[in-house]
């Protein structure tokens, strides 16, 4: 069995089985949410994000590296009419042919990465996040066991990269920012990585897996 020491895959797998659900409550779908993008600037989003909206679903994907885990990210690509080029984690729009969130988060890793859930093993769900474009976002912690192979959807992924978990579970590495926008000053959370512009939603997730997983 892999060592339990700090930000390896078992002390994460031990953390997030303590701290987190496989299963959701019935309302989940409909009850209003706390977390999103709206958390830090209530005055720059209309009052409706928290309220229920389009349900999607990503993945979460850490990686069981040797020498440390790693969270799997991806680069939108350049071509999409929205959020091109950003950093996201795998996921999209649930289906209704998707049973629950968890499989949506399933599929589209398969869709977008190549990633087979056969490398996949769920642990739970993180808070519901709510995005300032109408989605309320179902993120799902995952161990990811190599050696596995992708094969990128390039019309939707122009690349992934991977980012230490001790990286991103250090709140020296987590910066908040603002930004002007039609409707008053937006502040979001940001973790910059060797060039790479990881903010919005996909910093907010993992700023919440912190807080799950970290703040005692």
């Amino acid at each position: 069995m892999m060592e339990r020491r700090p930000f390896s895959a078992e002390d994460v797998r031990r953390r997030a089985t303590e701290r987190l659900r496989l299963d959701l409550p019935h309302d989940a779908m409909r009850a209003p949410v706390s977390a999103g993008d709206h958390a830090l600037s209530p005055d720059a989003f209309p009052a409706e994000v928290s309220k229920p909206g389009r349900p999607a679903a990503v993945l979460v994907p850490i990686v069981a590296r040797e020498e440390g885990a790693t969270v799997l990210l991806t680069q939108r690509a350049a071509r999409l009419r929205q959020h091109s080029g950003q950093i996201a984690f795998p996921g999209g729009k649930i289906d209704p042919q998707d049973a629950t969130p968890m499989a949506a988060a399933l599929r589209e890793a398969w869709e977008e990465i190549g990633l087979h859930e056969r490398h996949i093993d769920p642990l739970g769900y993180l808070d519901i996040y709510a995005t300032g474009t109408g989605f309320r976002i179902f993120p799902v912690v995952a161990i990811v066991r190599p050696p596995f192979e992708l094969t990128l959807n390039e019309e939707e992924v122009e690349d992934v990269f991977e980012v230490p978990v001790r990286f991103l579970m250090d709140p020296a590495n987590h910066q908040l920012h603002t930004r002007e926008v039609e409707s008053g000053a937006r502040q979001f959370h940001a973790m910059p990585y060797e060039g790479r512009f990881i903010w919005g939603a996909t910093a907010g997730m993992l700023k919440n897996l912190h807080a799950r997983l970290y703040c005692d």
